[in-house]
């Protein structure tokens, strides 16, 4: 539907930064350089350097980050993989399509990020790895992930497609390190949408693991170290020169981008303050929030009465995600029923997403917050 305000704004976005983005593209044309151009090593050396990580593989999008980064630790059909139940299909979709086993496991009420509780719980002897995904924009609790993980010899591959140029404050050291720095693996996506999002499909994998890097880096181009020498099985993932020289230049704005969309969220969080039925997004304090999305929890509210009040009134509202990962079709599973993750099917009927990203001015928010207050305490 044509909103006045949709959830991302990328044609405002892009007209900031139109002069830079335009010729970046036309020289790509120029010189025929669409494949592993020099904007992808460009690309991958500033990733590389901001993230603060030895190794960046870019590649198609950020399914394929997963998948890549699932077949460089050898698993075996059966083995098992724990993720969360509240996500994008992406992350069990892989595990799948790879003859693994998805263990879903439930997140916490406040943060909606991955419970290391239940992921301790739900280890068994067949377990290999665990995705954390660092939901809306803010880090799971990677250190208590990443000792589950030691104690019990298991791989974390971060699911940071939401949190990219977000920050965790590692407890101990008080070291800082950048989402997707912290496990094994970390994998991103460059969907327009994202907060560091390409003009079309993109996506990059991370990790400091020399092995692991080199591993991956065959994997993404058809399993060859050597042309036409294949030593391993591979798919064909790569980032194209174009979408790399777009990232290249909104990689230099995406701190920029980041304090824009906290700004935003700290004036729902003051707008919404006062309203007992509206929860606000918990910050966790190991961590900053990028805010891919801002995410309410609603309390005794209509929600598809308030999302239809919205767009009369043309602002755009979403639900991530209606329907758990436990409850989707493709998915189901007898070890899994409904009533399992109480938190997630909680969340799945109570969240609403607002409108969040660079190009909101506080007029606008005010405009959004007045229009849902207005619903909801009528």
């Amino acid at each position: 539907a044509d909103m006045k305000y949709n959830m991302v704004d990328l044609v405002g976005q892009y007209n900031r930064i139109k002069p830079e983005v335009d010729e970046a593209v036309l020289k790509i044309m120029s010189e025929a350089s669409f494949i592993n151009g020099p904007s992808v090593r460009s690309l991958q050396a500033n990733l590389e350097s901001y993230l603060g990580v030895k190794h960046v593989i870019p590649c198609a999008n950020g399914t394929d980050a997963l998948q890549v980064a699932l077949m460089a630790l050898n698993l075996k059909p059966g083995d098992e993989v724990i993720t969360t139940s509240f996500t994008f299909i992406a992350t069990a979709e892989v595990i799948a399509l790879l003859n693994l086993t998805p263990v879903l496991v439930d997140v916490e009420a406040d943060t909606f990020n991955i419970n290391p509780k239940a992921v301790e719980a739900a280890i068994t002897d067949k377990t290999k790895a665990i995705i954390p995904v660092h939901l809306f924009g803010q880090c799971s609790d990677m250190h208590a992930i990443n000792e589950i993980a030691e104690k019990n010899n298991l791989y974390v591959i971060e699911d940071t497609a939401q949190a990219i140029g977000a920050d965790f404050k590692c407890p101990e050291s008080g070291e800082i390190k950048k989402a997707g720095t912290i496990g094994h693996i970390g994998c991103t996506s460059f969907f327009p949408s994202k907060n560091l999002g390409a003009y079309g499909d993109g996506g990059a994998i991370f990790t400091n693991d020399d092995e692991l890097a080199e591993k991956m880096r065959v994997v993404v181009n058809h399993g060859m170290k050597i042309r036409y020498y294949h030593d391993e099985v591979g798919i064909n993932s790569r980032l194209d020169s174009i979408q790399a020289a777009i990232l290249d230049i909104k990689l230099r704005y995406l701190d920029e981008y980041g304090k824009a969309r906290q700004e935003a969220a700290n004036f729902y969080n003051r707008a919404f303050s006062n309203c007992t039925k509206i929860t606000t997004p918990k910050i966790s304090d190991f961590t900053t929030h990028v805010f891919h999305q801002y995410t309410l929890v609603l309390n005794d509210i209509d929600r598809e009465g308030l999302m239809k009040h919205l767009a009369e009134k043309g602002i755009a509202s979403a639900i991530y995600y209606p329907v758990p990962l436990h409850l989707q079709k493709a998915y189901l599973d007898p070890r899994y029923n409904e009533g399992d993750f109480p938190v997630t099917e909680m969340l799945s009927k109570l969240v609403m997403s607002l409108p969040i990203h660079t190009e909101l001015t506080p007029e606008i928010q005010k405009e959004i917050t007045e229009a849902v207050l207005e619903f909801v305490e009528k």
